[in-house]
């Protein structure tokens, strides 16, 4: 027989002798073994909501974070519509003035051209380039022919190329006389250079030419269009350039 069941019978036989002195009705039982636990019961309701609490005090305020980077630029608008036109302004004497001046330049121009398309057709100037050259009849030593281009407005004439030197050589068979040319002997180079000082970049030297080892400081252009260094007291043409 199953221990439990002894038990059972055991403890009924003990209450039937504790009860029989006794009321029938009124007889004390003797307490059981426990029970095993139930199974949990599903969760209870929500409760209601509590009241809110009161507000607590204000945080810190944090640091500004980095900037974000640069959005892409937005389609280009339309153009506006344009604004009317103002009214004309009035004519101010300066601009009378100014106009009277354009007026009297050009006129001058034209003259001017005029006069030296003249003087090419009697072969008194030639023309190289943007350069003007008139001879000077007489001859003179080489300072005096400074004086003379001076004097005018211009300089002694200073080839710096095949046409220019071409111009020149045209008022040298004309008249018939060497001409001097505005170059001269340096002393501290040792070289022919320009009136400015520049070194000569263009040279067209006669045969054994130049052969003054410094002692001839001029310069002077024969008949045939060579070059030769020479004293510079000689009497020869002045040809100036403009």
């Amino acid at each position: 027989m199953n221990f439990q069941i002894q038990c059972a019978l055991v403890f009924s036989a003990l209450c039937v002798r504790i009860c029989l002195p006794q009321k029938p009705d009124m007889c004390a039982g003797v307490p059981g073994i426990p029970g095993t636990p139930g199974q949990m019961g599903l969760p209870g309701r929500d409760g209601q909501k509590g009241k809110p609490g009161l507000q607590g005090p204000q945080g810190l305020r944090g640091s500004q974070g980095l900037s974000g980077r640069e959005g892409p630029a937005g389609p280009k608008g339309e153009p506006g519509k344009s604004g009317e036109k103002g009214p004309k302004g009035d004519t101010g004497p300066a601009a009378s003035m100014d106009h009277e001046l354009h007026i009297r330049l050009s006129e001058l121009t034209h003259r001017v051209i005029s006069l030296e398309g003249v003087l090419r057709l009697e072969n008194q100037i030639q023309k190289a380039g943007q350069k003007l050259f008139a001879a000077i009849g007489n001859q003179v030593d080489f300072n005096q022919s400074l004086a003379l281009c001076y004097d005018v407005g211009g300089r002694v004439a200073t080839p710096k190329n095949k046409a220019e030197n071409i111009a020149i050589l045209n008022f040298v068979k004309k008249y018939k006389r060497y001409a001097y040319l505005g170059i001269t002997h340096s002393e501290t180079t040792g070289l022919f250079q320009y009136s400015d000082g520049m070194p000569a970049n263009y040279t067209n030297w006669g045969e054994n030419e130049p052969n003054g080892n410094g002692k001839e400081k001029c310069v002077e252009m024969h008949k045939n269009g060579f070059w030769n260094d020479k004293d510079c007291n000689q009497n020869h043409l002045t040809v100036c350039e403009f």
